[in-house]
């Protein structure tokens, strides 16, 4: 398996507007390290749950009263998102093709809705959420796995990349915590152990064969972070950037430091994914970097070998000049990172 590529900036995975052809060559002409976006303005289906919809194997879905549920056959829903995806994968190929990219083995990520996350966003034809459910959402697991391998040798296929995986799973916190909105009060979500959701999540990374990330756009997971080993990990670090690596706890610091050091990438969030900051720089982002290894006792070698700089969050509620403004400064910070990080 290749390793995630570092000292480098990317995008999270969605993009404001509804045309795939532009947001392709948004990301492509900001981004070395680029992406297959997703443009959930579009409507059902074109979110990350939607597109994960159609990926599941022999898992299709359909819209319920309150959201996505799953069915007994695809539906109007599955065609819509089947189609999202194969418009914006055409786009990402045109553009490839045009530019001479296709294979010469550059890099490319797809994004996905986590398992766990999907397991609690999507109910069973009873309307309880999947993850009420340890068959169901067992199943959603193998299901990610198959689809998710199937996905990226099609993207690797199609456009001769180098394919990066990353697993979104926003609400990994809630699922850890017991606290998934359930259908009644009176019927609670159990939490989901710690151990399982690792092994689920190490199992999807294993089985798919391709370096990954698992990104949560919440505060990180610690406990999640130090037992799952192998992928990148996201984190939120704008204020640090903005404000200096005090305002960080110990906790993060303690963290952020352990990651690296046992060789794992971390996945800075260094820009703000919603709020255009006309202060933002990537100067300021790969300096602020900098401050942060310095203040964790690192050496600044990590900063080309262990860090990918990206927004906080997907650009979707971005306008579309701060979601283009936001990747120019990530990919220039990465550059910063690994052209000569002891000079920040």
């Amino acid at each position: 398996m290749t390793s995630l590529p570092t000292g480098v900036g990317t995008g999270v995975g969605s993009m404001p507007g509804t045309d795939p052809t532009e947001a392709a060559a948004i990301v492509g002409g900001e981004l070395d390290f680029t992406y297959l976006a997703e443009l959930p303005a579009r409507g059902i289906g074109a979110d990350m749950v939607g597109r994960m919809g159609t990926l599941l194997v022999d898992m299709p879905i359909d819209a319920g009263p309150w959201g996505y549920r799953l069915a007994a056959r695809p539906s109007a829903v599955t065609r819509a998102a089947s189609d999202y995806l194969r418009f914006d994968l055409d786009a990402l190929e045109e553009l490839w093709d045009t530019a001479g990219f296709i294979g010469t083995g550059r890099q490319v990520k797809v994004a996905v809705c986590g398992p766990f996350t999907f397991s609690a966003s999507v109910e069973l034809p009873n309307g309880h959420k999947v993850l009420r459910d340890a068959g169901a959402w067992h199943d959603v697991v193998e299901s990610t796995a198959e689809g998710l391998r199937e996905h990226a040798a099609e993207v690797a296929r199609r456009l001769g990349a180098q394919v990066t995986v990353q697993l979104d799973e926003p609400l990994i916190g809630a699922v850890l915590d017991g606290t998934v909105t359930p259908l009644t009060r009176l019927d609670p979500i159990r939490a989901i152990p710690l151990p399982e959701v690792v092994d689920a999540l190490a199992g999807i990374v294993e089985q798919v064969g391709r370096p990954a990330i698992v990104h949560n756009c919440g505060a990180p997971r610690w406990d999640l972070i130090g037992r799952l080993r192998g992928v990148g990990h996201s984190v939120e670090l704008d204020a640090a950037i903005s404000s200096g690596p005090d305002v960080l706890d110990t906790e993060t610091l303690d963290g952020i430091g352990e990651l690296i050091e046992r060789g794992d990438v971390l996945v800075a969030g260094v820009v703000s994914a919603q709020r255009a900051d006309r202060r933002a720089r990537a100067e300021t982002v790969a300096s602020g970097l900098a401050a942060i290894t310095d203040r964790i006792g690192l050496d600044r070698k990590v900063l080309s070998d262990n860090v990918i700089a990206t927004p906080t969050c997907g650009l979707a509620g971005a306008s579309p000049a701060w979601a283009r403004t936001a990747l120019g400064i990530c990919a220039r910070a990465g550059e910063l990172l690994s052209e000569d990080p002891q000079a920040l």
